[in-house]
């Protein structure tokens, strides 16, 4: 049997992309491939999410971009995180831990208390 591909769930992209730049600044489409490679292919971001995600952690100043020169000799926008981007990671992060911390004790509750 296969294991088909899943969107991100919903709400953690940008937690994601965040936590790649963290790594160091990349482009988009490094984001994206980068994203899929760590997760053996389980989730796979389409343009039509990361793109509109990246401009939203623009806008509110968690990242920044630069021009530069990708891998194969084209002209890509790269992207970096902000130290206003770092410290929402660490508060998704946390949020993160006590969201799926509670999903695993409802999933591990076996009916007494």
């Amino acid at each position: 049997m296969t294991q088909a591909k899943s969107d991100v769930l919903l709400g953690t992209l940008d937690l994601l992309v965040l936590r790649l730049l963290e790594l160091g600044a990349m482009h988009g489409w490094g984001l994206s491939v980068r994203l899929e490679e760590i997760t053996d292919g389980v989730f796979c971001v389409n343009q039509g999410s990361l793109y509109p995600a990246l401009q939203r952690l623009l806008r509110k100043g968690r990242i920044k971009s630069r021009w530069g020169t990708s891998e194969n000799g084209r002209r890509a926008r790269y992207y970096e995180l902000t130290r206003s981007g770092l410290e929402q990671l660490k508060e998704e992060l946390d949020s993160w831990s006590r969201t799926s911390g509670a999903v695993n004790q409802v999933l591990a509750f076996d009916g007494t208390r």
